[in-house]
This record gives C-alpha cells, structure tokens and sequence, in this order.
C-alpha cells in the first residue's frame, strides 16, 4: 500500500516532536562548594527527597541524609520543628562532611521557624536553603512579621528561600477573601478554581513581600502542592504562566507503592512534557520500616524515562507471556538492575558516561533478537519449546550464545567487561 509522500511527510514530522521547550525561569544556586547545585535558568531538572528520621536523632538523620545523597538526591530537605532539632543542624553537616558527603540540606520550616532561626544561627547558617509555608509562618497580625524574620535571615546568611504553598494547609485569610468575592460574582467558579487561584496569590504575593525585603528574584524558588493529579497540573500551569521564579514539583501526600508512583508520574510527567517544572520530589509514603530512597530511584526514573536526564543504565525486558514460563529472564533482568543500581555510587566516578548504557534481557525468540540489537549489550532467553540456546548481541552485532546451567552468571560477566571495556577508557582518559 502506498501511503504517498505526503503522508510519509506528516509521520516524520509528528515523530520528530518532543517536549516543549523549557520555560524560561531564574537560575537558584543552592549550597555552597562541590555540593553546590542550580535549580532553574536551564539547569537540568534537579531530583530532590526528604528525612522521615526525627532530626533531633543526629546520627540516624546523617545517616539516612548520606544514603538519600548515595542514591542520587540533590538536595535534601530535613524537618526543623523544635529547639532540639535545630540545635542537632549544624552536627548533621558536621556529620556529612566527616563522610564527605556535600549535598545541600534544606530547612523545612513551619509555625515557629523565625523563632527556631533567631535562636540557633549556626542552625541558620549550616542550612543551605529554608522553606517556608505562607498559610502557616504565623496567623493574623503575626504573619507578616514572623515572615518577615525568616527572609531577613535568610537575606543575613546568604539563603535563598522556597515559598512551599501547599492546598493542606493554604492561607484561610486569603481563601475565604475569594470565596466571598466568589459568591457575589455573577458567574462564580467552583470551589476548586477558587482554591487553586488562592494558592497561585498566595505564592506570588509572597515573593513579592520578600522581594519588597530585599531578597533577590535569584534566590526565590515557589511551589504549590496539592494531593490531586488534575489540580496539581492546573495550579503549576497557573503559576509558570504568571511568574518566571524557579518551580519546585511535588503532588503532596502521593500516596504508597504504585499508587504513589502512578499519581506522581502522571502529573509530573504531564507539567514536565509542557517544559514545567526545575526541581521534583516523588512523595511518597514508605512501607514501614521501608527504604525511603524509593523515592529518588522513582524520580530518576520519570527524567531518565522522559528523556531529560541520565542517571543510570537502562534495562529493557519483556513483560513475559505464554511464550516465557521459565523464570529464568525474569530473575536475570531482576538480578542485573540490582546489581546495576548497587554499584552506580562507584561506577560514577570509576567509568564516566556508563549512566547511558543500555542493556536488554529478552525472553524469547519473538522480540528477543531484536531488541538486543537495539541495545549496547543484550540477551535472548530461550522461550518454552525453543533451543536451549541464548544469543548475545554486543553493539548490534551477534557476539556469541550463552548454553548451560551458567548463562546467568556469564551473561553478568559480560556485562561488566562490557562496561569496563566501554567506559575504563574515559576514566583513564581524565586521569
């Protein structure tokens, strides 16, 4: 069948389409030395986390802070709500650099921040950014002031700021302000426009207070979270278009295992394809006693899958079918991300550039030839009925086949050498 060439025209054309182009927002430097990192003003997409440790708990809080930093957090966030946690601060950084740890810690500060930043300097001094919550930095008559202590420190010890409205707990003084505007109007919104609109204020009017304090526009970072997918991508869109502050994305209390990592991926993914968004946190709720840097592999992978960023090899495999009943690709492809992801803290620095590695672990005959071609180095399993045979493709070439009791073992090795091959160069290179 001919589709002509004009077809063919408007198929190449719809296939070359990608992301929008970024918004333009103003570059943050937060921290200071190596650690240091620029969230906005075209810096790549920076992945951030957060402690669920009790910060006044030094050496757990340290602890879990290194392995956030291990798995590839570039700022971390700890909770600063009472004297005893920030007077454990400045240990914490101690702490860190003692292991050489240099990512930058973030204060997140509510309901008495000023006073915890007033009464501890070197808290105020070892931190590297505050956040700040506009609907709960005080009430009535006090908020402006108690804002106004946390950006004067703020301006004292060189900080910049992040303005962190979040839908749970949004300015009730501004909201009901709209609401009743709302309710006289002649053609009133619903409730939820009122509310995101309340939040986009909120936020805006804000940095403008800072801005009116003398905290400079570089030094301003807005978010406005909220739990629901569609809100989140309305209020995000509201806000990238009426100011250009660098913006932090984060759908709040996401919610635990795939629900969470859904929910996250789905709006994130929706702001970030629109060129929103300069920082991400995926918040998601732990299983108990469970590894709370899920939560930076997740949000590696939404850039690495979206194709914003590299932070670690990727591993192609099939889903398995009727085709596949030997679990034998399923606990290698298992096996391989694992020992992938186990070793990337080393491999970045041994092996410069193997982030962009692709590795495929097929189950059958079907897809398995092919997709291993595609990738650097890949594997195809023998499926129910076929040869007990695996082909290896190295570079889009037939290497060899893999037989016996030991294809696992070897395919692994061979993945290594690959790499060392591949990547060792580099290292020596900058040696």
């Amino acid at each position: 069948m001919d589709i002509g060439s004009e077809a063919l025209a408007v198929s190449d054309t719809i296939a070359a389409d990608g992301p929008l182009p970024r918004r333009r927002s103003i570059g943050v430097r937060v921290g200071t030395g190596p650690g240091a990192i620029l969230v906005g003003g075209g810096a790549p997409i920076v992945v951030q986390s957060m402690t669920n440790t009790d910060t006044a708990d030094v050496e757990a809080t340290a602890a879990q802070v290194a392995a956030l930093a291990r798995a590839g957090s570039e700022l971390v966030r700890i909770t600063v709500d009472r004297d005893e946690a920030a007077a454990a601060v400045p240990h914490i950084r101690d702490r860190l650099a003692q292991s050489g740890c240099t990512v930058p810690l973030v204060g997140d500060f509510h309901y008495i921040g000023h006073k915890l930043l007033a009464d501890h300097p070197a808290c105020a001094q070892a931190l590297d950014k505050y956040r700040i919550n506009p609907g709960n930095v005080g009430f009535k008559d006090k908020r402006d002031s108690q804002f106004s202590s946390i950006v004067e420190i703020a301006l004292k010890h060189g900080k910049p700021v992040r303005i962190g409205v979040n839908w749970g707990s949004l300015d009730q003084d501004l909201l009901t302000a709209l609401m009743d505007a709302n309710a006289r109007s002649s053609t009133p919104l619903s409730t939820g426009a009122v509310t995101r609109e309340a939040m986009v204020r909120s936020a805006l009017l804000s940095a403008a207070r800072a801005e009116q304090l003398g905290l400079s526009r570089d030094r301003i970072i807005l978010s406005a979270k909220v739990s629901d997918v569609q809100h989140l991508i309305a209020v995000y869109r509201m806000l990238a278009a009426r100011s250009d502050y660098a913006l932090h994305l984060g759908l709040t209390e996401a919610g635990m295992g795939s629900k969470g990592i859904v929910a996250s991926s789905a709006a994130m993914g929706i702001l970030l394809q629109e060129g929103i968004g300069d920082t991400i946190r995926v918040s998601l709720t732990p299983e108990p006693g469970g590894d709370r840097t899920v939560e930076v592999k997740v949000g590696q992978e939404l850039l690495q899958t979206m194709g914003f960023r590299t932070f670690v090899p990727l591993v192609a495999a099939c889903p398995g079918c009727g085709r596949t009943t030997s679990t034998v690709f399923q606990e290698l492809a298992r096996d391989i991300q694992a020992y992938i992801r186990d070793e990337m803290p080393l491999w970045r620095s041994r092996y410069p550039g193997v982030e962009t590695l692709n590795v495929a672990v097929m189950g059958c005959i079907v897809n398995g030839p092919g997709e291993s071609k595609h990738a650097d180095i890949g594997i195809s399993l023998p499926g129910t009925g076929e040869a007990p045979a695996a082909p290896v493709f190295i570079d889009g070439e037939k290497a060899m086949t893999l037989r016996g009791e030991g294809i696992a073992a070897e395919f692994k090795a061979l993945v290594v050498d690959y790499i060392e091959r591949r990547f060792g160069g580099a290292r020596s290179a900058a040696e």
